[in-house]
């Protein structure tokens, strides 16, 4: 055997590139056929989606055995079957949705009038109004109809079949409105929201378990006739263990195009799905609907370290230190690079996404990144903590 063989076949098993996924074995891997009898608890199964009623949901959460048999059915769904889930009826309080409804478009007039409104990752700026931390926003605003509105069961048991206690809510509201364009097809948080190149640096074992981090989620906020442009999904996509790459490929695009589902969905009505689902809202082509979702975006709460370590404190005080050893040439570059990689943080989220918006990506840049150009221009150490400073302020809620 060659001995170069087992370390270059090793190599392309643990690197991903821009190329990876075959487009055959994934046209096989969503050619599949959702069949009632293997998810029972499911009121019906349309266009390959489950749905399930609000009422037998809510009756199984009272009783810790019926809880825990649904959930098991949902966690399936989500890891190895179509991917996505539908509840009718999910919100039972009326009143707390409407109120919910009310609190959001007073949020969303107020940030338009203040700021000009929120961003969107996947849609063109300003073609939908976006509130960013909708949750605690909600929270402060409202916290009787908060209370209300998160005792529902529907999103506890859809958060707990898929990540266990502790999860970590959040919730981004969206508005729609007539004519709003469709999203591009996409898979969602983390690797999802990186470029191919970004994500590339990321091991195989990294892509298979991103998408057990987040469950994503979205409740009516209105009625959503198919004109109105409620979300786009392709059932079993989320089994294709290259897609994060292979996705925003144009024959993945096109066949998402022409083999998608979408389903209407009723004031109060929540889709719950896994993030790695290949997706995407759809264009709002109705004249007078503003159709308006809470998208809930829910965390493991394994995505924490252990301790909490001051990171800006480390990298105002580290700065001076690696400025000189560049400038010297006591570390080379990738010593440079190594030493923030240890220090700053390296990742973009959580942030404040009306003050810190996604600029030329879709995510804020890092605060390593913001480090290595400083160096790189030969920042003064005095003005790169008052960048610093200025950064960690503006990720403050």
């Amino acid at each position: 055997m060659d001995a170069m063989t087992l370390p270059a076949e090793r190599r392309n098993r643990v690197w991903l590139d821009k190329d990876s996924g075959s487009f055959d074995a994934f046209r096989a891997e969503v050619s599949r056929t959702t069949r009632p009898e293997d998810w029972p608890l499911a009121a019906e199964i349309v266009r390959n989606v489950p749905i399930y009623d609000g009422d037998a949901v809510r009756k199984a959460a009272a009783k810790a055995d019926d809880r825990r048999i649904l959930m098991a059915e949902w966690a399936e769904v989500f890891a190895s079957g179509p991917g996505v889930i539908a509840i009718r009826r999910a919100m039972s309080d009326a009143a707390a949705l409407d109120r919910a409804t009310a609190i959001f478009e007073e949020i969303i007039e107020a940030e338009k009038s203040g700021t000009g409104g929120g961003g969107d990752h996947f849609a063109k700026p300003g073609a939908n109004d976006r509130i960013w931390n909708a949750l605690e926003k909600h929270c402060l605003a409202d916290p009787e109809n908060f209370a209300h509105y998160y005792a529902s069961d529907a999103i506890a048991l859809a958060s707990e079949a898929w990540l266990g206690l502790g999860y970590q809510m959040t919730a981004q509201v969206n508005r729609v409105n007539p004519g709003g364009a469709a999203q591009t097809p996409h898979r969602d948080y983390h690797l999802g929201f990186m470029s191919p190149d970004q994500m590339a640096v990321f091991p195989a074992h990294i892509h298979r378990i991103s998408p057990v981090l987040t469950l994503q989620g979205a409740v009516a906020h209105c009625d959503m006739p198919v004109e109105t442009g409620p979300t786009l999904f392709l059932p079993y996509s989320q089994t294709f263990f290259e897609g994060y790459l292979a996705f925003g490929r144009q024959e993945f695009q096109d066949y998402f195009a022409e083999h998608h589902v979408q389903l209407p969905l009723e004031k109060g009505d929540a889709v719950f799905f896994n993030p790695a689902l290949m997706h995407g809202a759809g264009a709002n082509r109705s004249s007078d609907i503003r159709r308006m979702a809470n998208l809930l975006q829910v965390s493991s709460a394994f995505g924490r370290a252990m301790e909490t370590v001051d990171r800006s404190r480390m990298v105002k005080a580290l700065y001076p230190a690696l400025k000189t050893a560049r400038e010297t040439d006591a570390l080379q570059e990738g010593g440079i690079r190594n030493a923030v990689a240890a220090s700053a943080e390296g990742y973009a989220f959580p942030t404040n996404l009306d003050r810190d918006p996604p600029v030329g990506g879709l995510a804020p840049k890092t605060q390593a990144a913001r480090m290595l150009e400083a160096l790189a221009e030969g920042m003064d150490p005095q003005a790169f903590t008052a960048e610093i400073a200025a950064y960690d302020e503006r990720r403050h809620s």
